[in-house]
């Protein structure tokens, strides 16, 4: 793509990010795949574009005023509130995501023999890192199901706990908290581990889990312990499996498939929506829509401006703060990022939604927007995760990949929105695979 760019002679750093950004030449990591292409190359850097001839500076800050300049390298739903004055974007420098060496290792080693199945959800031969490394092109019918793949298995820690989360139900018309949640959070991965022995998998394994969440609520008084457990199978065909604690009855019980696409405690977000897409991949048609370049949230933690970050209300650690319409939107920086837009369609026509659009990162495949559709079609919510790498957090050295810091699910039809501040880390002293079954549920809800 041939692109000219003016960068502001007062942005030296920037401007040095940004050319870096267009001209760099990329190191790649090449493999013969069997199963693949044997001509792909697997890379775990992006390669990201920039607008035609627009001026980037340091302080560049997209609002109504510039926004034809930038229209094109934005959600459409991301710039329409934009243009309605909900939000402003300011841009930040590019940065690589690099992931940790044991994930690009093992994929280039799993990448001869993984492959799909014959059936939707049919997973082959994978044993760690992104299953399908190599560049996926929309013109292969079945190449939503490798990115939904490459998303499901994207790296993060295999033992992670968030001691603090705060969830906050805003109106976006008065822009306060409407109720305010505090919740610790963990997940264990029991297979496709990387960063903490033994690889690949735990030892004992029974239920035969790729990897277990688990959610418990500290305040406020009237729902204190509270908890929230789910199980995702190795085995896609296998069916789902999640259980919710309720204080007020205080007893265990399991959830229905139809109950995760509920509120989940009355917020703006489902069950189903957690980590980005919760469900069964063989549940929904994977379609990979395009391949292209875009503005998302990501940057680095630790050169964000001083207004972006505040002290979280229920803890002594640095969050990133909210900022536009209601206080909604995560107040970070945004660069520019090759993307892949992916767009998921429910099996079941009872489905609540009609369908999902995620915008996913292509060099670590998080989901960073998500667009949910009602069943008439029209957008119902939009999802933003604020992504920063974890080199840019003093707290967080052993981490190495890519951080959520906050989440935002909009309801654009009610004006409404839930938003997280996370402070996540490596558990320290590892994770009992105990305390992600039924019994622990009952012996902390006591």
């Amino acid at each position: 793509m041939s692109v000219a760019i003016k960068v502001a002679e007062s942005a030296h750093p920037f401007r040095l990010n940004l050319l870096r950004v267009l001209a760099a030449s990329l190191s790649l990591l090449s493999v013969t795949s069997g199963a693949q292409d044997s001509n792909a190359s697997v890379s775990f850097e992006d390669r990201p574009g920039i607008a035609d001839n627009v001026t980037v500076t340091a302080t560049t800050l997209i609002n109504q005023d510039n926004l034809a300049d930038h229209k094109k390298w934005l959600n459409p739903h991301v710039a329409e509130m934009v243009e309605k004055g909900w939000l402003t974007l300011p841009l930040g420098p590019y940065q690589t995501f690099a992931s940790h060496p044991n994930y690009v290792s093992a994929s280039a080693n799993n990448a001869k023999s993984v492959q799909l199945g014959n059936a939707n959800g049919d997973l082959e031969n994978y044993v760690a890192g992104r299953p399908f490394p190599a560049p996926l092109s929309a013109d292969d019918p079945r190449a939503g199901e490798k990115a939904i793949w490459n998303m499901r298995y994207g790296y993060a820690p295999d033992e992670t706990e968030t001691r603090s989360m705060l969830w906050e139900y805003k109106s976006m018309d008065k822009g306060t908290a409407e109720r305010t949640l505090s919740m610790y959070g963990a997940i264990l991965r029991f297979k496709h581990r990387h960063m903490r022995e033994p690889f690949p998998e735990l030892a004992r394994n029974p239920s035969d889990l790729f990897s277990a969440l688990y959610l418990k609520v500290q305040d406020p008084a009237d729902i204190r312990n509270t908890q929230l457990l789910i199980h995702t199978q190795a085995d896609d065909a296998e069916p789902e499996q999640a259980w919710i604690y309720l204080s007020t009855q205080r007893r265990v019980r399991r959830l229905a498939t139809g109950q995760k696409t509920n509120s989940f405690l009355g917020s703006d977000i489902m069950i189903e929506d957690f980590l980005g897409y919760n469900g069964r991949i063989r549940d929904m048609q994977w379609q990979l829509l395009e391949q292209t370049e875009a503005m998302l949230p990501m940057y680095a933690f630790d050169q964000l401006p001083a207004n972006s970050i505040t002290k979280a209300a229920r803890g002594d650690y640095p969050a990133i703060s909210f900022s536009g319409k209601g206080n909604c939107f995560p107040n970070v920086t945004w660069q520019p990022r090759s993307v892949l837009r992916l767009q998921a369609t429910p099996v079941d026509p009872s489905h609540p939604i009609s369908k999902r659009i995620f915008t996913l990162d292509a060099e670590t495949f998080a989901p960073v927007l998500a667009e949910i559709y009602d069943r008439g079609g029209k957008l119902w919510k939009l999802g933003i995760i604020a992504v920063s790498h974890s080199s840019s957090h003093n707290d967080a050295p052993d981490w190495q990949g890519a951080m959520t810091d906050g989440v935002s699910m909009i309801d654009v039809q009610a004006e409404h929105c839930t938003t997280i501040q996370f402070s996540s880390q490596i558990a320290e002293q590892g994770l009992r695979p105990l305390m992600f079954t039924t019994q622990e549920m009952r012996s902390a809800g006591r």
